[in-house]
């Protein structure tokens, strides 16, 4: 997978930045958008903002491609799963305290009507 999915020598590096800083970074990126009331694509906006962090992260802590659209595809979409995941976990928290009559919660991540 090396060089397919990150350019790091090992994997745990690419865990490091994309996945705990990244992927908790976005989390918080989608809490704050559900929490905002924003919509989901100012969401995607921020998302792909966030993968520029984290390629230049990556660029300045390991030496590794700042400019590698490859990789930045790899790793923007790892942040946007993270940022999905936490946009619709507290959206479907707001949902369901804010309507309380109105709706509840299907799963940690939807809602349905009473």
């Amino acid at each position: 997978m090396q060089g397919i999915l990150y350019e790091e020598p090992t994997v745990l590096q690419f865990a490091l930045v994309t996945v705990v800083m990244g992927g908790w970074t976005a989390w918080r990126t989608g809490k704050s958008a559900a929490e905002g009331w924003s919509k989901y694509s100012t969401l995607i906006i921020y998302v792909l903002l966030l993968g520029v962090a984290i390629r230049f992260i990556h660029h300045a802590l390991f030496n590794g491609s700042m400019l590698t659209l490859q990789y930045y595809i790899v790793d923007t979409v790892v942040l946007l799963l993270f940022a999905t995941a936490g946009y619709r976990y507290y959206r479907t928290r707001q949902m369901t305290n804010n309507y309380y009559w109105l709706y509840e919660k299907a799963s940690p991540f939807s809602w349905r009507s009473k």
